[in-house]
């Protein structure tokens, strides 16, 4: 413990929040005075927090996934993770643990334990992944009535955003209050962010990360969203990382630039020669295979699937192409070195850890099985219905990962199982709401 220490008595810290992300990639965990987790050294919590849906109700499946007795686990914590909480007016540290089971090993429903599961696949095989996430968000109006549709965040005018206003710096600066916190709030805890720009959709922004360890980069998108949120709420506004939050606007995306290097040569596996190598054919045939079945990671909830759909710059099928911003598998522009492979299907909604674990294991198989991806495409990838290949809803997503024994596999069946409990209990109990469009269509119409 002698980091932490050390860490707490420079900062002064007299609070620690001790979180862990749960099932939806939102923070749980217990507030600590300093001496009293010293003392704890990481803590416990229950373990029913892990099978807990969006709406904090109970999987239908949990008594059947955890014990009934309602056990605790064991926190360990990362030091690694330890940082400063710079909107709080006390000194105050968080930081982020693993789950333990009372046995010792690590907990099967943490989503930590999850991509360390799939990372310690590829250290078998000798390679490291490398990610880079984009996190797309919009900035709103305060809403505290559900009933009333979100309306894009006034700016320094006082004016809302009326056209697509992609890149542009003037778009930007109308919310420089707003990102110069943003700003200050990220290195003030060390978080590898690099640029930030305007996306197509009225005040919505795009940040990317920095590329490097896949865990560290998903434990930076975790403090990341509670960053940004703290951050618009200190200029009264929300900061939302919905997939579809407004009907007329763009869909939000957390896209995953991946590749993988030789741990013995620091070599990028992807290319050969200046070209594209076999592995990354075999890398790019395994999305293109088992990203249909994982998509329930990528899009998480039931607001998710409205981003896929024709023409609103979202995919919808498993086409790839180089520079090709209309694919869902793109390849960038780059030095061979550089090379790398964007998945663009994850929503800004989806639990960062389960994303780049989903993502990395369609990869992982595509590896182990050789598979030849189709040829890249020149145009555009979608343009018309027939085009869409993807689930619709996160029902039929839940039903190609319940017959995907692979993807099942490799993050562990317990898991799984409740994984689909969880959204199966959240698509059941948002299918029981009767929307607008029912009453203003059906009413006096069928």
């Amino acid at each position: 413990m002698g980091v932490l220490e050390d860490f707490l008595k420079k900062h002064s810290i007299i609070e620690i929040e001790s979180t862990l992300p749960d099932m939806t990639g939102n923070a749980r965990g217990k507030f600590y005075p300093t001496r009293k987790f010293l003392a704890e050294n990481g803590g416990r919590l229950p373990e029913t927090v892990l099978v807990q849906s969006v709406t904090g109700d109970w999987a239908y499946n949990h008594y059947d996934i955890v014990d009934a007795r309602d056990r605790d686990m064991i926190l360990v914590p990362d030091t690694n993770t330890l940082r400063i909480v710079p909107w709080t007016d006390e000194p105050t540290a968080q930081l982020i643990n693993d789950c333990y089971d009372t046995q010792g090993n690590l907990h099967p429903l943490a989503s930590r334990t999850i991509l360390r599961r799939v990372l310690a696949l590829f250290e078998k095989e000798g390679l490291r992944p490398v990610v880079a996430p984009e996190v797309e968000f919009y900035l709103v109006q305060k809403n505290d009535d559900p009933d009333y549709e979100l309306k894009a965040a006034k700016g320094r005018s006082g004016r809302r955003e009326t056209a697509r206003r992609s890149y542009s710096i003037d778009a930007v600066n109308e919310f420089n209050p707003v990102i110069d916190t943003l700003y200050a709030y990220c290195e003030a805890q060390d978080l590898d962010v690099d640029t930030l720009i305007h996306e197509s959709g009225a005040a919505q922004m795009e940040i990317n990360f920095l590329h490097g360890d896949a865990l560290d980069l998903a434990d930076q998108v975790f403090v990341f969203k509670r960053t940004l949120r703290e951050a618009a709420l200190k200029h009264d506004i929300y900061a939302t990382f919905m997939a579809k939050p407004m009907q007329n606007e763009p869909g939000s995306a957390m896209h995953i630039h991946q590749s993988i290097l030789d741990i013995k040569t620091g070599k990028n596996i992807f290319t050969e020669n200046g070209e594209f190598s076999d592995a990354f054919y075999h890398y790019m045939g395994g999305l293109q295979k088992y990203t249909p079945s994982a998509i329930s990671f990528f899009a998480p909830n039931v607001n998710s699937y409205r981003r896929f759909a024709p023409e609103i710059a979202a995919p919808v099928n498993m086409k790839w192409g180089i520079d090709n911003r209309t694919t869902g598998l793109r390849v960038p522009a780059s030095s061979p070195e550089a090379t790398r492979i964007e998945n663009r299907f994850p929503g800004s909604d989806c639990n960062p850890y389960l994303a780049i674990a989903a993502s990395l294991a369609c990869g992982y198989l595509g590896l182990k099985e050789k598979l030849k991806p189709s040829a890249p495409i020149t145009g555009a990838a979608a343009l018309e219905h027939d085009n869409v290949e993807l689930a619709r809803t996160l029902e039929e997503a839940l039903r190609l990962l319940e017959d995907c024994p692979e993807i099942c596999e490799i993050m562990g069946q317990q898991f799984i199982d409740a994984y689909i409990g969880i959204k199966k209990t959240e698509f059941e109990t948002f299918n029981k709401v009767i929307s607008s469009w029912e009453r203003e269509h059906l009413l006096l119409n069928v």
